[in-house]
């Protein structure tokens, strides 16, 4: 992967929302690269700010009451925070797609499954209603969908056969990149499971990067190569699978994996985080976590930490990391 290039790299990305309660401090800047044909997963607890950055980078933030403050979004070579809204419509769809959460919202009700493909099509390439009706035709046929239900509408196909129908609605056009936010939450176990197949076989014979936002850890580790941890509105730590799952070095990461069960180990009771995360209208000064933290020192509650490179491409964002290094 060291010699592919960079599709996608994001820089000190912040992001507020102003409201009657007051300035909710989503993204608290932001960054991490992604190269061509690589899956990051962005995790965390709900709050995180996965999904606004997820809404940043498509530059969909509602505005009012959401803008982006400051940051770079850099797609190929191009800053997304810069572009126009008319040309980041020619960019939704054809070069940057999103798979959203709940396929049952994502689809028109009211138009046949066929269309609503091939309406992507024809947005973003000069081609006839013919010619669009057979791409999308293949793009069913490429997810497992027979070309006879082209005519469909979304009620008379399942949650999983939905979410088949975003993600053929998603690589249409073969974006470069495909933020996919809680793909499979909506999903039973083992629809879940097919999804996820599809995906990780879509995105090897597309080579398309994806960005996947997730709170479970085992999605993450069936599609991913690198892995984000974040925590209000920061990357707390990440690195790839195995520097996440095999070298945790943060607390509140340690936190995540100690409050799952596992099969190896013969625990009675769960080690859970406690506590609540901050409020983003008021975080607490210095380190975010600090509060939940049982490692916590007066340092921490008053100085944030910067990422440190713990080894090559594993970043901590931890003062007790940097006492230890």
């Amino acid at each position: 992967m060291e010699n592919e290039e960079t599709i996608l790299s994001v820089k000190d990305l912040v992001i507020r929302y102003e409201t009657d309660d007051g300035l909710v401090r989503a993204v608290n800047g932001v960054s991490f690269d992604l190269k061509r044909g690589e899956t990051l997963g962005l995790v965390g607890e709900t709050g995180a700010g996965k999904t606004t950055t997820a809404l940043g980078l498509m530059r969909l933030v509602p505005d009012p009451p959401g803008r982006i403050v400051s940051g770079q979004i850099v797609l190929q070579g191009r800053d997304l925070a810069k572009l126009s809204e008319e040309r980041m419509r020619l960019v939704r769809g054809n070069e940057v797609s999103m798979i959203f959460q709940d396929p049952m919202t994502s689809l028109n009700p009211v138009m046949k499954v066929g269309d609503q493909i091939g309406e992507v099509v024809r947005k973003h390439r000069k081609v006839s209603r013919l010619e669009a009706e057979k791409i999308a035709a293949r793009m069913l046929e490429t997810v497992g969908i027979p070309r006879e239900r082209m005519n469909d509408y979304p009620h008379q196909f399942s949650g999983g056969m939905k979410q088949r129908v975003v993600i053929a609605i998603a690589l249409a056009c073969r974006p470069s990149l495909i933020i996919a936010d809680e793909p499979t939450t909506a999903l039973d176990v083992t629809i879940q499971a097919q999804v996820l197949e599809l995906m990780r076989d879509l995105r090897d014979q597309y080579r398309t990067s994806m960005l996947l936002i997730t709170h479970d850890l085992g999605v993450v580790a069936e599609i991913c190569d690198k892995v984000a941890i974040m925590y209000a509105g920061l990357i707390m730590e990440s690195g790839s699978l195995s520097d996440i799952y095999r070298h945790t070095a943060h607390p509140y990461t340690k936190g995540l994996f100690g409050s799952l069960p596992s099969m190896n180990t013969r625990e009675k009771r769960l080690h859970p985080i406690h506590g609540l995360m901050p409020d983003p209208t008021d975080l607490p000064p210095g380190c975010p976590f600090a509060p939940r933290c049982s490692r916590a020192t007066e340092k921490c509650s008053q100085e944030l930490p910067v990422l440190r490179e713990l080894s090559p491409g594993h970043l901590v964002r931890c003062i007790h990391m940097d006492e230890e290094a």
